[in-house]
């Protein structure tokens, strides 16, 4: 889809109470219950913890206090980036744009091959020095030129009220917001945590349950539900990555099963990213994926019908660079994370058939290229940058 035709999304309220905002990082949320032998169960996700008083759940930072679950990293942050919107990776959102990218600590997935582990498995709230209230990121991004906003790092869903009222202040500002998650969470919390976000890269780390309980500790099924209800129900630009692990994830069988249910259930316009992996964390007996793996996977996903297939963390031009799926002129050169052919219309139709590209462009692209600055944002609204 192309920006004209992105539907409005509804009018967002803060969830924070306004009492609370900027008087420290604890705060109130409301996906939980209260079980009849006292325990409560947070229902963010489906792990379903169930706490005792001052207990947290696996993610760390959504805690029991006071017979209810909180969410205790509120306001704070590792720090703040400015990041290319390709890098989180979305090649067919704003291309080219820079991206306000920051992160919290902590993760509802446990996965052995984290490669954001330092903050994602992190259980010193005092690293977290950054402090900014949701009004202050969103007139931040405003003043850098960054045309999104991304919860990326570690897992949004786990600090989904600080999210959401980033996102309330953000569109306030006419600045777009972007989720990069794993989509595990449950279908109560779904359409709420979705609210308010103007696109996802859905992290599909594999097409078995076999994967998703012994690699990740979580479960594949909820993954699904999470990209099938963006792409029916939401109007969000949806793009998915897919980390190929040798030994782990990368047959050609389960890449073949996985790129056509993508298809069955999703369409052919949402576009997959075929990563390679480097050993890190607790998986460090794998070796980096094969190049080879890659093109077979584009090549396969291709073969079922996914029309924009790419290859990441690599160098290679024809795999990062976007086709159209019609004619095969290639609309947007890429390189990494830097640009160089645009044979698009400020519609984001191909200059040389005229097909509508699936995506959401604005004119022509930013110059924001392979650069990576991390900023003090504290220092944004006094004209410090």
């Amino acid at each position: 889809m192309s920006s004209e035709n992105v539907a409005e999304m509804p009018t967002l309220t803060a969830t924070a109470p306004l009492a609370m905002r900027g008087k420290g990082p604890i705060v109130p949320t409301k996906h939980w219950r209260m079980l009849d032998d006292g325990r409560v169960q947070c229902e963010m996700c489906p792990r379903y913890c169930r706490l005792k008083e001052g207990a947290r759940g696996l993610c760390f930072v959504r805690a029991r206090q006071d017979d209810a679950i909180v969410l205790t990293t509120y306001g704070r942050s590792g720090g703040f980036c400015i990041d290319p919107i390709e890098k989180k990776p979305l090649n067919h959102f704003l291309p080219g744009t820079p991206v306000l990218s920051f992160g919290t600590a902590g993760c509802n997935l446990a996965c052995n091959f984290c490669q954001n582990h330092d903050v994602s498995k992190s259980r010193e709230m005092d690293r977290m020095q950054a402090e900014a209230q949701p009004e202050t990121i969103a007139q931040a991004a405003l003043a850098l030129g960054c045309r999104s906003v991304a919860f990326t790092y570690n897992d949004p869903v786990i600090f989904h009220e600080y999210s959401h009222d980033i996102a309330v202040a953000c569109r306030e500002f006419g600045v777009k917001t972007v989720a990069v998650t794993a989509g595990y969470l449950t279908d109560r919390a779904r359409p709420d945590f979705f609210r308010g976000i103007d696109a996802a890269n859905v992290d599909l780390k594999a097409f078995t349950e076999r994967f998703y309980r012994d690699v990740t500790k979580s479960q594949l099924q909820p993954v699904l539900d999470t990209l099938v209800y963006l792409v029916k129900e939401t109007d969000v630009w949806v793009e998915i990555t897919n980390l190929l692990i040798p030994g782990e994830n990368d047959s050609e069988a389960e890449i073949d099963a996985m790129t056509a249910w993508v298809v069955e259930n999703l369409g052919p316009d949402v576009p997959m990213h075929f990563s390679a992996f480097h050993p890190d964390y607790r998986m460090l007996d794998k070796p980096r994926t094969p190049f080879g793996t890659l093109a077979m996977a584009c090549r396969i996903a291709r073969r079922n019908g996914v029309r924009y297939a790419y290859a990441g963390n690599v160098h290679d031009l024809g795999r990062q660079s976007t086709h159209c799926h019609v004619c095969g002129t290639r609309v947007i050169g890429r390189d990494w994370y830097e640009l160089s052919d645009w044979r698009l219309t400020d519609q984001g139709c191909c200059c040389g058939c005229g097909t509508q590209l699936a995506g959401v462009f604005d004119g022509r692209p930013g110059t924001w290229g392979r650069q990576r600055w991390p900023v003090d944002i504290t220092n944004i609204t006094n004209n410090r940058v």
